[in-house]
């Protein structure tokens, strides 16, 4: 089961943008362009965070901006911008996530980049060298 939407900008009956928006069951893509086409994906276990953004114009027009902080070191933020039943596909988006961390067993490992998070660790492990 997966979900589809477009970047909802018109322009005299015309899309003004050629971008579409697909999550799968574990992955989520983004197709922009016209001439040239880029299609980025990411798995969906690479979602750490999702954030919605609605703007005063976006709140009137019914949509929003959904971003997506991600473990993936091309694209660490992907925006889908200018959606339609934007709340729908955060929450979507965030359910789909924890369940494919849950099955991949990589819940609470996302904060391994070889560093630790807390500062006082940090310097405990400073000392040690």
């Amino acid at each position: 089961m997966g979900r589809t939407e477009k970047k909802r900008l018109i322009l005299f009956g015309l899309p003004w943008t050629f971008t579409s928006y697909h999550i799968e069951e574990d992955i989520l893509t983004i197709d922009e362009g016209f001439l040239r086409k880029t299609e980025n994906d990411c798995y969906m276990y690479r979602i750490q965070d999702v954030v919605l953004k609605r703007s005063l114009p976006e709140r009137l027009f019914g949509l929003g901006t959904v971003s997506c902080l991600t473990s993936d070191k091309t694209h660490p933020r992907l925006e889908l911008v200018h959606i339609k039943n934007s709340r729908e596909w955060k929450e979507f988006i965030l359910r789909k996530s924890e369940e494919a961390r849950m099955k991949r067993r990589t819940v609470g490992m996302q904060n391994l980049d070889g560093g630790p998070e807390d500062p006082e660790l940090a310097e405990d492990m400073d000392s040690y060298d």
